[in-house]
């Protein structure tokens, strides 16, 4: 879909108003979560995210792993957990959870990953990276990093024959998974065979439409997206580093990565993010799907026990990671 925001409705669906407004009833007004330390940012958004994270799919197998430090990299020891569904059908996905960089971890964001895990019928990967403000870029993307090494050379470090790997993360963590790439891009090691990236957060420019159009919300705002970056990447100029700022990588670097599926949520701050990428991937001559999921906020996909575009969405994303598997595993 190659859509502009101006083209899309600012209308929230019937039935994401009526999940929010259920939301409010039951909770209340909540205080912005960026606007707390950082302890209480993270309690705050993991109270918030474990009503979405509720009758969770069976699995053949639940596991975690700790990635050790590599000093020369500089990436920490990392906890990983590892999803196995039923019915595996082969294959790996390292997905890299989002929360601006400084909130949530596996557990906020395990439903998701495991009905992502069902509808690809791949191993799912979610790594603990360390955590914005007091572990800044490049911390978290070292150990994404990190995490994908382990993935490309041992996969049996984890417990994981060789199979396709693909990566893939929402809003931050689609940002992670992409410089990840990127990274590797540049390291001359060997990349995944393809990534889906889920309303992802690629730049720092908050005068592109969406911002300006969804400042307010509902949900995710502009000031908050600051926030966050003032978070992740204190230092103005490193945010001209394509390994914080994926929008900034050079043609050729966008040119020679693996195949892309880019998915955006409807009414986003973050919506024209994935449609500049999507169109200077297309600029590039390469042809990677972008879908925008309309009436829908951001963070959409951790509403699956509720929301049916969510469930949708994944299934969507699932049969996507599996044709990407076939065809460049």
């Amino acid at each position: 879909m190659h859509a502009r925001p101006e083209d899309l409705s600012t209308e929230l669906s019937p039935d994401m108003a009526a999940l929010m407004q259920h939301v409010l009833e039951e909770d209340g007004p909540q205080p912005d979560p960026t606007l707390l330390s950082a302890a209480e940012g993270r309690a705050a958004a993991a109270k918030a995210n474990w009503r979405w994270n509720v009758d969770l799919p069976a699995m053949a197998d639940v596991r975690e792993y700790h990635i050790p430090a590599d000093l020369k990299l500089g990436s920490a020891e990392c906890r990983t957990r590892v999803l196995v569904p039923k019915g595996r059908i082969g294959g790996t996905l390292l997905f890299v959870h989002g929360g601006g960089f400084a909130f949530c971890s596996p557990e906020t964001h395990e439903r998701c990953a495991r009905v992502l895990a069902v509808e690809s019928g791949m191993a799912v990967v979610v790594p603990d990276y360390r955590l914005a403000p007091e572990h800044p870029y490049p911390a978290g993307l070292m150990d994404v990093v990190a995490v994908l090494r382990a993935l490309t050379s041992d996969p049996s470090s984890l417990a994981l024959e060789a199979g396709p790997l693909l990566v893939s993360g929402d809003s931050a963590g689609a940002n992670l998974a992409l410089a990840a790439m990127i990274h590797e891009q540049r390291s001359g090691r060997k990349l995944p065979e393809g990534a889906l990236l889920f309303y992802g957060v690629y730049s720092g420019d908050n005068t592109l439409p969406s911002y300006i159009r969804f400042a307010e919300g509902p949900g995710l705002t502009s000031a908050k997206m600051k926030r966050y970056w003032d978070w992740y990447v204190p230092n103005e100029g490193d945010r001209h580093n394509p390994l914080a700022s994926p929008l900034k990588a050079s043609d050729a670097e966008l040119r020679a990565l693996p195949p892309l599926w880019l998915q955006a949520a409807g009414i986003d701050p973050l919506l024209s993010d994935t449609l500049a990428l999507g169109q200077r991937l297309r600029e590039l001559g390469r042809d990677d799907p972008v879908t925008v999921i309309p009436g829908v906020v951001h963070g959409f996909l951790q509403m699956t026990v509720s929301l049916q575009a969510a469930r949708d969405a994944l299934a969507a994303a699932g049969a996507a990671a599996r044709k990407l598997a076939q065809t460049n595993g």
